[in-house]
């Protein structure tokens, strides 16, 4: 049995997330208290609980706790199982977490797997639908997952109602490593604005902000039109392409926050990831520090990566992992931010 506080560390949702998907990688059981503890509303909620039923449903676990608001939580693992899935949010929750839940486990599973989700597919706070199409998905494939997604409809907060699905099959003989120490060479930098059910004068101010602040021309930017029926829904996403990575990085648009803020809050973002020469930015190292650790057990062989920054999440979602992997993971600062090395333990 692993047991694990919630309130360690970031404190947040992403605890129950590692922790569901290594439990049922490795079939040891767990025991998780104070869930999100340090949230403003602490506990599972909507989307937590979706997390938690779609790692019921395909380990075939006994759980206790899965209830919304509960701080604790029981979860006892039987064989992942690979089949035909549908997870559904009743909110405008996350369905890309849900994804992150799922996806580690269903690579470790004996076949391939389908998974239609539906909820939010461009979330605050979450990683939006581009992010793992874009930049996370592609880099998987190089470690030998298959991963194939198709966006039917998008979802905003707080409406929901987007739906994706997920083709996964498990590599042959596991993951094998990829050091990512460098991005390469650019490729190309560009912007698009998805508006649905908002003016697109929104938009071009977004864009036209965020062109002048990052001095890139009315070539690099671009509306995209969202389809009928979604929305009220507006993302702003920067895609930086290069040889070796392409990162992606989102602001949302909401109601009494100027188009100009939004916009600027991107900038910085981006200025952020490009005054570095690290391979990945915050985010992506703190979603992708799993796969590696995984690829690590699966081939012996050590990995590491560089990033442009450190965070809480990361750095909490290290201590889960070392919780279940014969891994360890080490940090420290380099010339292009943070290196990280995982190695067998």
């Amino acid at each position: 049995m692993i047991e694990l506080d919630g309130s360690e560390g970031e404190g947040g949702g992403q605890i129950l997330r590692t922790s569901l998907a290594l439990s049922m990688i490795t079939g040891r059981p767990l025991r998780i208290h104070r869930i999100r503890a340090k949230r403003s509303k602490p506990g599972l909620m909507r989307q937590h609980l979706a997390c938690v039923r779609a790692a019921v449903d395909i380990s075939g676990a006994r759980c206790d706790g899965a209830e919304l608001g509960s701080q604790e939580l029981s979860f006892t693992p039987g064989a992942i199982r690979a089949g035909d899935y549908r997870f559904a949010i009743a909110s405008a929750g996350s369905c890309m977490l849900v994804l992150q839940t799922v996806l580690p486990a269903l690579l470790a599973a004996d076949g391939p797997s389908r998974v239609e989700l539906q909820g939010g597919t461009h979330n605050p706070l979450a990683p939006s639908f581009d992010f793992v199409a874009r930049a996370y998905a592609p880099l998987a494939r190089r470690l030998g997952a298959g991963i194939a997604l198709e966006l039917t409809r998008r979802g905003f907060y707080p409406a929901g109602g987007g739906a994706v699905t997920a083709t996964i099959t498990p590599p042959d003989g596991g993951l094998k490593p990829l050091n990512l120490a460098q991005r390469g060479d650019a490729v190309a930098h560009s912007a698009e604005c998805v508006v649905a059910s908002v003016p697109r004068s929104v938009a071009r101010r977004e864009l036209e902000t965020l062109g002048a602040a990052l001095d890139w021309p009315a070539g690099q930017l671009r509306i995209v039109d969202g389809r009928q029926n979604e929305g009220p829904g507006n993302a702003l996403a920067a895609v930086l392409e290069y040889s070796g990575v392409t990162e992606v990085f989102t602001a949302f648009g909401a109601k009494g926050v100027a188009a100009e803020a939004v916009a600027h809050s991107l900038a910085r973002e981006v200025r952020d990831y490009l005054a570095s020469d690290a391979a990945l930015g915050p985010h992506l190292a703190d979603q992708w520090l799993l796969l590696a650790a995984l690829a690590v057990r699966d081939s012996g062989e050590p990995t590491h990566f560089t990033c442009s920054e450190l965070t809480g999440h990361t750095l909490t979602n290290a201590s889960v992992i070392e919780r279940f992997l014969p891994v360890a993971i080490r940090h420290a600062p380099c010339s292009r931010g943070h290196r990280v090395d995982v190695a067998p333990a």
